[in-house]
């Protein structure tokens, strides 16, 4: 039997395929490292456990699926129903058993990577609709996924830190959080400066009353994301506090 392969021929798509790839096979690591009773623990993020956590990915991949197959049919699949749906999703699924759990991941991010596999060449960019309301085309899903499983493999708390994340994918991620903070109109404004060679930037230039914070690229994201306080980082405009909230 001849095996099936990507369909995709854009190499930057071809690239993000890999990508995403790459952050599902370290969430399945951390996962799978932690036993039966380790799901009753709390997660990196508040207010969820590990169980949350773990329904949240699974669920989040067969939601991505349905913007795939949005993209592969032409028929309108959005992600979730309505915003409260989702949550409830996530705290029935939180009540499963961890095998159950685990068998949620798995078999959803195996799907998903089929409906990737099998999208015809000439269906990237097909405009689908996310959660948020946004209008992209359905190559962003495999950004959106790299995204969540890179992320929420360091929130299992199973030892994998935002330093293990991949550099580019860290960069791009903090693309994400300050145009967000940007698009909201935050009343702070605020700039990030990468120390050493590279010496990247993100927001604007600090005017009277911003702020810099400058540090190493893992150090940055971990406190814009709220996975870190900023110990580490120097301050210009203000003492250490939280990043604006992201999502």
């Amino acid at each position: 039997m001849v095996a099936r392969t990507d369909q995709a021929t854009d190499p930057a798509v071809v690239a993000a395929l890999a990508a995403v790839r790459l952050g599902t096979a370290s969430f399945r690591r951390a996962l799978s490292s932690l036993s039966d009773d380790d799901f009753d623990a709390a997660s990196g993020l508040p207010g969820w456990s590990r169980r949350h956590l773990v329904a949240h990915v699974g669920y989040n991949a067969r939601a991505v699926a349905r913007l795939v197959t949005w993209a592969a049919t032409g028929i309108e699949h959005p992600m979730y129903s309505s915003p409260q749906a989702r949550q409830q999703e996530i705290e029935l699924g939180a009540t499963l058993r961890p095998q159950a759990l685990r068998s949620l991941c798995e078999h959803a991010a195996i799907e998903l990577d089929v409906r990737w596999r099998d999208l015809p060449a000439d269906h990237w960019q097909y405009e689908v609709v996310t959660a948020q309301g946004r209008h992209v085309p359905v190559s962003e899903t495999l950004w959106m996924r790299t995204r969540e499983v890179w992320l929420h493999a360091v929130d299992l708390l199973t030892g994998l830190r935002v330093h293990d994340i991949p550099d580019p994918v860290k960069i791009r991620l903090l693309d994400d959080v300050v145009g967000l903070w940007s698009r909201r109109g935050e009343a702070v404004t605020w700039r990030l400066v990468e120390s050493g060679d590279a010496a990247r930037t993100w927001g604007a230039s600090p005017v009277h009353g911003g702020v810099q914070v400058s540090g190493d690229l893992s150090g940055l994201l971990a406190w814009a994301t709220g996975r870190g306080t900023g110990g580490g980082l120097t301050w210009t405009g203000a003492q250490p506090q939280p990043a604006p909230r992201w999502l």
